[in-house]
């Protein structure tokens, strides 16, 4: 089964060597990622990117309408409710998300409007755009080897968000965090948030990292920023509230890929769980 793809395309960019899992971070017995959710596990959160037809993937980034529509489908058949993460983490701290699964896309392209929308509106689904502030109306030139795909309006990115839809930082330009000096963490976290609360007219309180990469300082500068929350991908050491861990869902993923990538994110869970206890009882 396929690795999440964040880790292939920040391999690409030169980010890092390894995915986020295996990436080296700074050992500390403080959770930098937050405090432990409430509840025994990690949030279900799936990550998308773009719902489009598309001849050329070669990031794996693209779901078609098609496949998009069934998955969205088998989620209502399952009994669950595809929501923003705004809505997932307020009904975590209420414990009331037990039905409830994460719906994110990242980058914020324009086909989500377009195609993404109406199939989770015939659901009576929601769920989060992380959109680049500095790039709206752009399209995605981070991605050198892929078709290029326009992004989100700055008209686009008001009307979703009058209508209820989350809308999220990525940052600024694209660019991800690890490794960044302090004050350039901060322009991207606190800049980014600016922008994107004069464009909806309201707060904006979610973060997702580009590429999903995240180390203990890109977290703290999420923290600092007044975010509510961060997505990543992977599940770390810094898995928490400023570290969450998504599912990457892809083309290929039908039923059986899903219920198997639920699994495999509450062994993961697990495991991430067992090692902080580890480390907690550390002399």
């Amino acid at each position: 089964m396929d690795d999440e793809r964040g880790s292939v395309r920040s391999a690409r960019a030169g980010v890092t060597d390894a995915p986020p899992d295996r990436a080296r971070l700074p050992r500390s017995r403080r959770q930098a990622g937050g405090p432990a959710l409430p509840g025994s596990s990690s949030p279900w959160i799936l990550m998308y990117h773009s719902v489009a037809v598309e001849e050329e993937d070669p990031y794996q980034l693209t779901v078609s309408p098609e496949r998009f529509a069934e998955q969205i489908a088998w989620l209502h058949r399952r009994g669950r409710r595809g929501v923003s993460v705004r809505e997932l983490m307020r009904a975590r701290a209420q414990g009331q998300d037990d039905k409830l699964v994460g719906l994110t896309f990242d980058d914020g392209y324009a086909d989500f409007a377009r195609y993404a929308v109406p199939i989770l509106q015939a659901y009576g689904f929601t769920a989060t755009a992380y959109v680049v502030a500095d790039l709206l109306g752009q399209d995605n030139g981070w991605d050198t080897e892929g078709p290029r795909k326009k992004l989100l309006t700055v008209q686009e990115v008001t009307e979703l968000a009058s209508a209820g839809w989350e809308i999220g930082s990525h940052g600024l330009g694209h660019q991800a965090l690890p490794g960044l000096p302090a004050e350039v963490l901060g322009v991207q976290t606190r800049e980014s948030r600016r922008l994107l609360e004069e464009v909806v007219g309201g707060p904006v309180t979610g973060f997702c990292y580009p590429y999903g990469a995240v180390d203990r300082p890109a977290a703290e500068a999420v923290r600092e920023a007044g975010y509510d929350y961060a997505c990543a991908i992977a599940h770390s050491p810094l898995t928490g509230r400023f570290a969450l861990p998504r599912c990457y869902v892809g083309d290929r993923d039908g039923a059986w890929r899903l219920r198997a990538k639920k699994g495999r994110h509450r062994l993961r869970d697990a495991i991430t769980s067992l090692k902080r206890g580890r480390r907690e009882r550390r002399p």
